[in-house]
């Protein structure tokens, strides 16, 4: 076996920088962080002390999920800030879009669970539903995914953005024909948020606080309570008041200890984090 102080063992690299001996094996041969000597009679990987602090970049970035490829790039240039600064916006995109389609998911299961699963319909009952009210509660459910959609895809263009406005202002009116309130607030809430992401903070402010006015006229409370003082902090970090956007964030903190289920605080206190200027505090 080679030996020297300046060579450590997998398993001493594994303890030095919090990643597993098997996880190191595995970035060895995917080719990410390939150990400095192998024993050609034993097959032991033995790093360099040198590659201590690789290893640790290798474990932050994977601990949130950042691909290997991006990894990999990040390793290639380790002293270089804006490259690395560069991947981690480019994941938290990915991230956030990935819960945009997860809230979506989530909204579209309410609505499975409310209106139970609709099987095809015969040519007369389509007839029968046609102008009901079941037909416009299935445009405004159309309307708001389709905003989803919008929201999620980068590099939209201008028109897109117009699109996904009177997208959303339409599935709001149409709620307002025959939802609930908490569909009133959710509508409001998403139009909140599509101004908010245009950099539009006063209709931003607005939609948010019809939004929290709904809940508390009607006793709403759980995760779209909780949403609704998240829209009201993003809509005023979006218009640079740091101080009231914090001040919602802890109302907003608040109301997600309240949420039933796991996973919708976790979506809640996850979409926290995405809030325009404001690190996190809690």
């Amino acid at each position: 076996m080679v030996d020297g102080p300046e060579l450590i063992t997998v398993g001493q690299l594994a303890r030095r920088v919090g990643l597993t001996a098997k996880a190191l094996r595995h970035y060895d041969r995917v080719g990410l962080l390939s150990p400095a000597v192998v024993d050609p009679g034993t097959g032991y990987r033995l790093y360099s002390a040198e590659q201590v602090a690789p290893a640790r970049l290798v474990r932050l970035l994977r601990s949130v999920d950042v691909p290997l490829d991006q990894v990999r790039a990040c390793l290639a240039r380790p002293d270089d800030e804006a490259v690395i600064q560069q991947v981690l916006i480019q994941h938290r995109r990915r991230l956030q879009a990935r819960l945009d389609r997860v809230r979506g998911d989530l909204h579209r299961t309410d609505h499975l669970i409310e209106d139970g699963v609709t099987t095809a319909m015969t040519d007369q009952d389509k007839q029968n539903a046609a102008g009901s009210a079941g037909d416009e509660r299935r445009v405004a459910v159309d309307l708001f995914n389709g905003v989803w959609r919008l929201l999620e895809k980068e590099g939209r263009t201008v028109e897109e953005d117009d699109r996904m406005l009177h997208m959303a202002h339409a599935s709001r009116y149409h709620w307002g024909q025959v939802g609930a309130p908490v569909n009133l607030s959710r509508g409001e809430w998403q139009c909140s948020r599509v101004y908010a992401v245009l950099g539009r903070p006063e209709p931003a402010l607005h939609h948010a606080r019809r939004g929290l006015e709904i809940c508390r006229e009607h006793g709403i409370g759980d995760w779209d309570l909780a949403y609704a003082y998240e829209s009201l902090a993003r809509a005023h970090a979006v218009a640079g008041d740091k101080d009231q956007a914090r001040t919602w964030t802890e109302q907003a903190l608040a109301a997600a200890e309240e949420i039933a289920q796991d996973e919708d605080r976790e979506l809640v206190l996850t979409d926290l984090e995405s809030i325009p200027a404001q690190p996190r505090f809690w």
